[in-house]
């Protein structure tokens, strides 16, 4: 037998011509190009699958039992999901004009359409004003898709109709809503609603993906600048967290004067509206007044909203109520808000963390005191019920009120900044919004609330002396 010599092993030849297992450098480079091609093709099939789109899509929707989703805040029908298994079809009218379609799978169930929905209305959209500040413009887009827009249609809408099925529904449909949730760009609902007893009632809750590649179009379409420009924090949480935000950019000071202001501790918890429907999503025992909320000693969490769009006890949400732990004062000003033509109105809450002593500040401006609804405190839901955010739209809204109020024109802002004029992100504080109404017996008596994260829950109750 042959004898292999040191040199012949070292290269890795045997009598058997077994090969070495030495790696060369053109095999790595040839293997790093051909992983690299195939991470190109993955990429680019990713791509086109997500930002496909179409002139008519079939989009699948998700529909959840009571078992699946066991703690559904809605107000449910006794006919829930007894018309159900419905298929989602959207058709583009125009670049922002979309028809909504959903199909029944069986003859007691009927075919619902909602026609000629202006997009540029529930896609975010920017003023004009915060265009001049990428910090201002971040904070915008992020706001909107990140707070609730659901819009309304009565049944005798011209932008719905109802076809087929077993008669409930032509009969007894009440209201249509659409709802771009507060989560990831593209996560929508659509529910529908009945009457029981009198009282509006959910009977059909569905979710779906709107189509990417049309969210995409329709975002260019209307803020006419890329959306890879911010397609990141729309699609992913990615929240601007310590943006410097300067306010003279939204609005002038004319004056200003610090009003009068209690903030009543002992007060027992005001709960009504949806509040009342959400009790088993704040994670709580033992809160009774306002401040039990600021009491370090008690752990108060939330369900997290997640996606497609339901809460989830097993995902608790926490709070940072310290950085509000101590209420210092409010300041009222008059301002002229940028792009407005009316001088209004603008609070300023001031509070001082009970951690570091900062003081951080609320803003909510842009509003009109006189024209706040006069109500009980009872009645604090038909108040002024308001997401953070610049140039955003209500939680809530009717579809024709929407197309009278776009939001991108709104002089209406809100947010928290740090002492250093720094945005604050109010979702991890766990503080999504307020409400304001007019004392029902009092005009000069102002009635302020904050909404806790998903407006689970009120957190305060400021009364504000505007004299």
């Amino acid at each position: 037998m042959k004898n292999i010599s040191a040199k012949e092993k070292i290269a890795g030849i045997s009598l058997f011509g077994k090969p070495n297992f030495r790696v060369t450098k053109k095999q790595i480079l040839f293997s790093t190009l051909i992983l690299c091609l195939g991470l190109l093709a993955l990429g680019s099939f990713w791509f086109k699958s997500r930002y496909k789109f179409d002139n008519q899509m079939s989009v699948k929707l998700q529909e959840l039992s009571n078992v699946d989703y066991p703690v559904n805040p809605a107000p449910l029908s006794k006919n829930f999901q007894r018309y159900s298994q419905r298929k989602l079809t959207i058709i583009k009218r125009d670049d922002t004009h979309f028809d909504f379609v959903f199909e029944p799978t069986d003859t007691k169930t009927a075919k619902i359409v909602i026609r000629n929905v202006d997009l540029e209305l529930l896609v975010p959209k920017a003023p004009k004003w915060v265009k001049k500040d990428r910090g201002l413009e971040t904070i915008a887009f992020t706001d909107r898709e990140w707070n609730r827009q659901q819009v309304s249609f009565p049944a005798n809408s011209p932008n719905i109709e109802i076809i087929g099925g077993d008669g409930f529904e032509k009969q007894n449909l009440v209201e249509v809503a659409l709802a771009n949730n507060c989560l990831n760009a593209g996560f929508w609902e659509i529910l529908l609603f009945t009457k029981d007893d009198g009282n509006k009632s959910l009977y059909y809750q569905s979710w779906f993906t709107f189509p990417m590649g049309h969210y995409k179009n329709i975002f260019e379409k209307i803020n006419n600048i890329s959306y890879w420009q911010h397609w990141w924090k729309l699609e992913h949480w990615q929240d601007p967290s310590g943006t410097i935000v300067k306010t003279n950019l939204l609005r002038n000071v004319i004056d200003q004067k610090e009003v009068a202001t209690q903030f009543p501790l002992d007060e027992k918890i005001i709960v009504s509206g949806e509040q009342s429907r959400k009790v088993r999503t704040t994670l709580a025992t033992n809160i009774t007044k306002w401040r039990d909320f600021y009491d370090t000693k008690n752990e108060i969490k939330f369900a997290s909203f997640r996606p497609p769009g339901f809460y989830d006890q097993n995902k608790p949400w926490g709070n940072q109520y310290w950085r509000i732990g101590k209420f210092d004062k409010a300041i009222l000003r008059n301002v002229k808000p940028i792009g407005v033509a009316k001088n209004l109105q603008e609070i300023e809450l001031v509070f001082t963390d009970t951690k570091t002593n900062e003081q951080n500040r609320l803003f909510i401006s842009g509003i009109d005191l006189k024209k706040l609804p006069k109500l009980p405190v009872e009645d604090y839901p038909k108040g002024l019920y308001m997401p953070m955010g610049i140039g955003i739209p209500p939680f809530y809204q009717s579809y024709d009120d929407l197309t009278k109020n776009h939001p991108d024109v709104s002089p209406y802002f809100s947010f928290l900044l740090d002492s250093q004029e720094r945005w604050i992100d109010h979702h991890h504080l766990a503080v999504d919004g307020s409400v304001m109404h007019l004392d029902k017996d009092n005009p000069n008596l102002l009635h302020l609330y904050l909404l806790s994260y998903e407006r689970n829950t009120l957190i305060a109750h400021f009364l504000i002396n505007l004299k």
